[in-house]
């Protein structure tokens, strides 16, 4: 009777624990319970249950997440891609690729948001809210837009400046040596429909002696000249 009770305990606390219970019989016909299976002696009586349909929901609740995401900040992108004269698919590749359509992602760095805006960029771009989509996208179009101008069209280098920065990118002449910055530019042209190839050797570039410069014409009617094209106003290229 104590052994049936011992029993019945066991079975209860390993049930609950969800672990594989093995059944072992002695040469002198005593039968065991145990959790621990001596190999070739034991019988699996109770499987342990996992956790895969857990698993399975959670991923098929993240990427239902992130493509809602992606859909409701469609009309956004669209919208500022063509303000900004760029491919929405761009920015599209380069939101997936900085924060999985994660609008509150803060990078260790301190990358912030959609597009994930460094402050010091965000504070140039006059991004107001970091944390909000339309504000976000809106800034990190036109810094992209201004990083594909600097480095005369040529998108795997402006995609290196966007992760590294254009001063860095200037040092080398190319995309830098830095092994996070080329799995990025290989990430976003990759998820940019395969539209430019990248190539760290042969891709070159040389900076202009002299940056294009730009009118602007503020909300109060005053005229600024500058190089840096990233303010919300329209602006005029000379």
């Amino acid at each position: 009777m104590l052994i049936l009770r011992a029993f019945l305990m066991l079975l209860f606390i390993c049930t609950a624990a969800e672990a594989d219970i093995y059944k072992y019989v002695g040469e002198d016909g005593v039968i065991f319970y145990t959790d621990a299976p001596v190999r070739g002696k034991t019988e699996k009586v109770i499987k342990e249950k996992t956790n895969k349909e857990a698993v399975s929901y959670a991923k098929t609740e993240t990427v239902t997440s992130s493509k809602k995401n992606k859909d409701n900040y469609h009309p956004i992108i669209n919208k500022k891609a063509k303000e900004h004269d760029i491919d929405p698919s761009l920015v599209t590749a380069v939101i997936k690729a900085e924060s999985n359509w994660d609008h509150r992602a803060v990078s260790k760095k301190g990358a912030m948001g959609l597009m994930q805006l460094m402050p010091t960029t965000a504070n140039e771009l006059q991004v107001r809210n970091p944390f909000d989509p339309e504000d976000n996208i809106d800034g990190g179009t036109r810094y992209l837009r201004y990083l594909i101008e600097r480095f005369n069209g040529n998108l795997t280098l402006a995609l290196a400046a966007y992760n590294a920065g254009p001063k860095t990118v200037e040092k080398y002449g190319s995309v830098p040596p830095i092994s996070e910055t080329k799995q990025y530019v290989k990430k976003v042209l990759a998820l940019y429909n395969g539209k430019a190839d990248y190539s760290s050797s042969g891709t070159s570039y040389k900076a202009k002696k002299s940056e294009p410069i730009y009118k602007i014409v503020m909300e109060d009617g005053t005229i600024l000249f500058t190089n840096f094209p990233l303010y919300k106003t329209n602006s005029l290229r000379f």
